[in-house]
């Protein structure tokens, strides 16, 4: 007998578009919010699978298991910006001087999230969920957030998936609210503004390891979207997967207040009693991150400034990474010493990445997703020539 799941439940909602459409050319209209949608669930994806298509609405879910608050929170406000900057391009682009054309900026995108149980059900050949929290979820794209906070963008988030996922609302600014409906009740709700943090993100400054001002990095091919790889470079269990043969006993995380990860989080990276202790400076969901690295004293006490960056290619990730240049003669003798271990750290544990992500593929394509499966990734053995040695410059 199939029995419900716990699951994190997303929608994703075109706002505005109701009245774009009743002033607007329907041919423009249509191929517009095609694209905008497009957009939408491809940003959602993989951390979050399409359950449904709904007009303007993305309907989405992500075992309960697979993702932390922060992921959830790094996949939707990546799913706003990718969103903005869609709307800006498509509007940029174009010369038409149609309603359609022209009011494309009035369309906005706003989410509400609920944690709970779905049952997944075969009905009429496709897989449907059910169940009272998939109610509640579609109940809660009816409120008066705009009307009371005015607060246009936004993440709606039930206080029950905040507890869930250990959330500190209060400490990510985010606003109390409650909704009420028939038979569901009073909801509480946490309102999380996209707006502010779009703008937040936009001003932040960048800390970027780029190809002319590094010493040491390559680049490798993994058939898998950015997304998983990201998953996997960043949350210390999935760390721990292809870090533990390589002598990593224990990841410890130290996050910022709210229980985000992001610049200011630190890792202590545990080979036994020693760590590597490891600083963001540069948080960009999916696309890069930058971080301050500290070996311990027995590897050489050097401290490096690192970017993982993940390209999105046809088949996959282009995972590049970049180890800055040394800005002293005393960083260069430690970078000349303890180059050998470096190569030799990097050489093995990407091989691990690449095996632990093709395990997470073949993992997916076993369990009867609701949508088509990922690529499937290269061979460990035959990824590693892009792997650059050390180069020591100037």
């Amino acid at each position: 007998m199939i029995q419900p799941e716990p699951v994190c439940l997303l929608i994703a909602d075109i706002s505005g578009y109701t009245e774009y459409l009743s002033t607007v050319e329907i041919d423009h209209a249509q191929d517009i919010l095609a694209d905008l949608i497009s957009t939408v669930v491809t940003s959602l994806r993989p951390s979050f699978k399409l359950a449904k298509l709904e007009g303007d609405a993305a309907f989405c879910f992500a075992p309960a298991a697979q993702v932390d608050g922060s992921l959830l929170l790094d996949t939707v406000e990546h799913c706003y910006f990718s969103f903005r900057r869609r709307r800006r391009d498509v509007r940029q682009a174009t010369s038409c001087e149609c309603n359609a054309c022209m009011r494309i900026p009035n369309l906005n995108l706003k989410f509400v999230a609920h944690h709970g149980l779905a049952l997944r059900q075969k009905m009429a050949g496709h897989e449907e969920l059910l169940g009272a929290d998939v109610i509640v979820v579609h109940r809660l794209l009816k409120n008066d957030i705009v009307e009371k906070l005015d607060i246009a963008a936004y993440v709606a988030l039930t206080d029950k998936l905040v507890q869930e996922m250990a959330i500190d609302p209060v400490a990510l600014r985010m606003v109390e609210h409650a909704e009420t409906y028939e038979h569901i009740g009073e909801l509480k709700i946490w309102v999380h503004d996209l707006e502010r943090r779009w703008q937040e993100e936009d001003a932040r400054q960048r800390v970027f390891v780029d190809d002319a001002n590094a010493i040491f990095g390559g680049t490798i091919p993994i058939g898998a979207p950015p997304q998983v790889v990201w998953e996997f470079m960043t949350t210390p269990g999935r760390r721990m997967q292809w870090q533990a043969p390589g002598g990593v006993t224990s990841i410890d995380e130290v996050v910022k207040p709210g229980g985000r990860r992001g610049a200011g989080t630190v890792n202590h990276c545990m080979h036994g009693p020693e760590a590597l202790i490891e600083q963001i400076l540069d948080w960009r969901p999916f696309d890069y991150f930058t971080e301050l690295a500290k070996m311990p004293v027995s590897m050489g006490g050097l401290t490096f400034t690192m970017t993982y960056e993940f390209e999105p290619t046809p088949t996959g990730t282009s995972f590049h990474f970049r180890v800055g240049a040394p800005k002293t003669a005393k960083e260069r003798k430690a970078f000349e010493q303890v180059g050998p271990f470096l190569t030799e750290a990097f050489e093995s544990g990407l091989k691990f990445l690449v095996a632990q992500v093709n395990a997470e593929i073949e993992r997916q394509r076993t369990s009867g997703p609701v949508e088509p499966v990922l690529p499937v990734a290269r061979n460990a053995d035959q990824f590693l020539e892009g792997l650059r040695p050390i180069e020591y410059v100037g």
